[in-house]
């Protein structure tokens, strides 16, 4: 929170006094508090990933059951005297530290866990899977209690809870994570390498799908508080974003029609990603002027009809490229892609505004100077156009789902037609 490093050693004998002089609250603590949150949730689900899955983990690697309890139970173990050291690099070393340290211990211990499931040669896949949690265990104490640093160093007063309450949380999240999402991806043996991670198509349209989603919710978040800034009402900003849903259903409508005749769904999104693009940085730069209500309206209409229509063709895209995959696996893994990116998203847009210290012509209640949202929304439309160019230039796919179930019907069309009928052996006659 201070204008100095307040992750030094002694910083909480000195955080009274920090109040007192009156610190300064940057932008970054919320980037922080992000970076602290994901090592919290990621450490969360590496603990618990194998439980729910135990029986099969155990079979494939013809492991005994109490082995695999044992990758869980060594987060509590490792706890006791790590906790210990946790509290003195906290306050010792300073936070700054603790994260590193944190999260390359996070990282190794995922390297070595996910080296029996390349190299099945291992001879003893039980030490790496071991010596993986034993590195993620030891990163658990140290992220379990910085949230509660975190707050009272980089935050004023008035949004420790909130701050503490967000990081603190992010542990439990990854707890129901782990326990949803493993028996969802590995229903059999054979699904335990892949974790649905060799499908390129289906990579880079879930970072691309999941990037539009986290713009369109920083969108609908955010826009009342960009159009405040230049004299909008609050009237008109809730106008704006009806159009953007209204005009989204019907060109989802009109496009789920279309692309149920023609099938073309990668055409439609690659096209629909790109009209986004142009009306994202048309929007970027006319929120950015007074008197435009007729223009602003147009353009949230129209980034509605292009980029909101496309979200159930894209979903039905994602099927198309994951099949076999579950349906609820394969689209669910994109939409929490799509909220993490969203996340992301916003601390960004939000972390990059700055007061304004003229008059202006401000609506906005919050009862502090108007902000300036250019480069926020210049970043957004930099990240849509990053986003479609990325997905035009390397996605490409098969449409497995309806091949799969064009040779069904081939085949069944060919086990009753009046030709098989025909060489089928006949019954012999009876007397």
């Amino acid at each position: 929170m201070a204008g100095e490093e307040e992750d030094r050693p002694g910083a909480d004998a000195t955080s009274a006094l920090g109040a007192l002089l009156g610190y300064r609250a940057y932008a970054r603590r919320w980037v922080f508090l992000l970076v602290l949150s994901l090592l919290n949730f990621s450490n969360a689900t590496l603990w618990l990933s194998f439980a729910p899955v135990a029986d099969t983990i155990a079979h494939h690697f013809f492991l005994s059951t109490k082995q695999i309890n044992w990758l869980s139970l060594i987060y509590l173990v490792a706890s006791i005297p790590s906790g210990v050291v946790a509290i003195w690099v906290l306050d010792s070393v300073g936070l700054r530290w603790a994260t590193i340290v944190c999260a390359w211990l996070n990282f190794f211990g995922s390297v070595f866990r996910t080296l029996p499931f390349l190299f099945i040669e291992i001879q003893d896949p039980f030490a790496f899977l071991m010596a993986g949690q034993s590195l993620c265990a030891l990163a658990q104490t140290l992220v379990i209690f910085s949230p509660a640093k975190l707050a009272a160093l980089w935050f004023p007063e008035h949004q420790r809870a909130t701050a503490n309450m967000i990081g603190t949380m992010s542990n439990p999240l990854g707890i129901l994570v782990a326990n949803l999402l493993s028996p969802a991806l590995v229903k059999k043996e054979k699904d335990i390498p892949l974790m649905l991670l060799r499908n390129r198509a289906y990579i880079i349209l879930a970072v691309c799908f999941g990037g539009g989603i986290g713009i369109f919710s920083s969108f609908s978040v955010l826009l009342e508080q960009v159009l405040c800034v230049k004299g909008y009402s609050n009237e008109f900003a809730g106008l704006c974003g009806a159009l953007f849903i209204v005009f989204g259903v019907l060109g989802a409508l009109v496009l789920s029609l279309y692309v149920d005749r023609t099938k073309q769904f990668t055409e439609v999104v690659k096209i629909g990603f790109c009209l986004t693009s142009i009306v994202c940085v048309a929007f970027a730069l006319v929120s950015q002027l007074q008197g435009q209500t007729l223009a602003l309206a147009a353009i949230c209409s129209l980034l509605g009809l292009c980029g909101f229509s496309v979200a159930p063709i894209a979903m039905e895209l994602v099927i198309e490229c994951s099949f076999p995959v579950g349906e609820g696996t394969a689209a669910g893994l994109v939409i929490v892609l799509g909220q993490a990116e969203g996340l992301l998203i916003m601390v960004l847009l939000t972390a990059l505004t700055v007061r304004r210290a003229e008059p202006s012509v401000s609506t906005c209640q919050d009862g502090q100077g108007p902000l300036d949202w250019t480069v926020s929304m210049l970043l957004m439309a930099g990240l849509c156009a990053l986003f479609s160019c990325f997905l035009v230039v390397f996605f490409h796919t098969r449409y497995r789902r309806l091949q799969a179930e064009a040779h069904m019907s081939h085949s069944i069309q060919e086990d009753t037609s009046p030709e098989a009928a025909d060489h089928e052996p006949r019954p012999a006659a009876t007397p």
